[in-house]
């Protein structure tokens, strides 16, 4: 008589054989971890790690903030934007949309596009992924705007008492620089945590809450980018900064900012639902053949962000002021 085995069938929220020599702990799947560790989980931090670095290597602000950031608004304006007066609260809402277009792509933004990597690939048809990413990038964007906002508000009420306004604070540092030190430093550091997460090194800290509220991490995600506000030094969101901080109009303050940080995503929005909808397949079967790829995309694309930021901010801008040495290529110097 052959024997059946009784023993259970392990639960498929849980992940499954011990790997990298039994040193992954058991991990139950959630949103930015899927039960699926990746075999080299060293590999994929590393990679992670050196793409990041590398970034802040090349970067250059000057080229994207002024060549592109600047000619990007001039266009849309149709005028020049950089200290260019704006003459009241319409004028003050095309700024706002027509810069946060522009600085799609400064050194903040880098972030969002790891944001969006773990929508990838999430249907089997154009239409369904199409679909599907609709309506988290909607929790995203409610997110986003909420944390502006709300910024906004507080920027009116203050008005001139804010950093911005006030003198450089020892060798060179302007007040809004430490500012933005302190903020994408903390961003970055919370980028690389969940970078973690979704290799099943750490717990996931929201898996209960996304557990019960399945849109919660992103909202989470979307109140990240909008805190990218608080610490931005780019000159055309510290112009219109300066507009709403003089106005002391609260409504005025929230819809500006809200509108900058709608145009932040507006290109990326566009690029993502571009990819999702023309790659979107291979994504899929790629990502589904085998499940830990989709634990090392996210993992990887939320490291490099997470160094990136902390590198960029903090270390290479203490570089920018002779306190230390940093690699940089000749046309990020």
């Amino acid at each position: 008589m052959t024997q059946v085995d009784q023993r259970p069938a392990q639960a498929p929220s849980t992940v499954g054989p011990v790997r990298d020599l039994g040193l992954i702990p058991a991990r139950r799947a959630s949103f930015f971890f899927n039960g699926h560790a990746p075999r080299h989980r060293a590999l994929v931090l590393l990679v992670g790690a050196l793409f990041g670095f590398a970034l802040t290597v090349v970067w250059s602000a000057q080229f994207v903030d002024k060549t592109i950031g600047d000619n990007i608004a001039d266009t849309l304006l149709g005028h020049t934007a950089k200290g260019a007066p704006i003459g009241g609260a319409l004028a003050g809402v095309a700024f706002a949309l027509a810069t946060g277009i522009a600085g799609t792509f400064t050194a903040c933004n880098i972030a969002v596009f790891s944001a969006l990597a773990p929508l990838a690939g999430a249907s089997a048809t154009r239409r369904g992924r199409m679909a599907a990413a609709l309506r988290p990038l909607g929790f995203l964007a409610a997110g986003a705007i909420t944390v502006s906002a709300l910024y906004g508000v507080l920027v009116a009420l203050v008005g001139t008492g804010m950093p911005q306004f006030q003198a450089t604070s020892g060798p060179g540092f302007a007040p809004r620089l430490v500012q933005a030190m302190v903020v994408y430093g903390v961003l970055g550091v919370v980028m690389l945590y969940l970078g973690l997460a979704s290799l099943g090194a750490v717990r996931d800290p929201l898996a209960r809450l996304s557990a019960r509220y399945p849109n919660a991490p992103m909202v989470l995600m979307g109140a990240m980018i909008g805190a990218f506000l608080i610490g931005r030094p780019f000159a055309l969101f510290r112009q219109l900064f300066i507009d709403a901080a003089k106005s002391h109009n609260v409504l005025y303050g929230a819809a500006v900012f809200s509108l900058q940080t709608l145009g932040n995503l507006v290109i990326v929005a566009v690029l993502f639902l571009l990819v999702t909808g023309l790659l979107g397949d291979r994504l899929h079967r790629w990502m589904t053949a085998k499940p830990s790829r989709a634990s090392a995309v996210m993992a990887a694309a939320f490291i490099a962000a997470g160094v990136f930021m902390i590198l960029y901010w903090d270390v290479r801008m203490l570089a920018r002021r002779d306190l230390i040495w940093y690699p940089l290529a000749p046309w990020a110097a």
